[in-house]
């Protein structure tokens, strides 16, 4: 399945390293990064993939990244791919 994984808030070290860290652990496979700062605010939009036969739910995974981002000051989303397009093209 493929995600979408958006990432916000302040600027800070390590942050690609943390996301991508827990997306290691979870065997998904990063696919494509698009990131920038401006003005100490940090966006990223990742594409994933997470295998069918993850041990890990999609919901699971997605409260595990809002909450390590609340910790670090971070808004985290993960969204299902097909999710996130229907959204986006209204």
């Amino acid at each position: 399945m493929k995600l979408v994984v958006t990432i916000v808030g302040r600027d800070q070290v390590g942050i690609v390293a943390m996301v991508s860290g827990i997306l290691a652990k979870q065997r998904v496979n990063i696919m494509n990064v698009n990131q920038n700062i401006m003005d100490g605010f940090f966006n990223m939009v990742m594409i994933a993939e997470m295998p069918d036969d993850a041990e890990i739910r999609l919901k699971d995974l997605q409260e595990m990244l809002r909450k390590k981002g609340e910790e670090c000051g971070l808004e985290i989303k993960v969204q299902h791919q097909e999710i996130f397009q229907v959204m986006h093209s209204i």
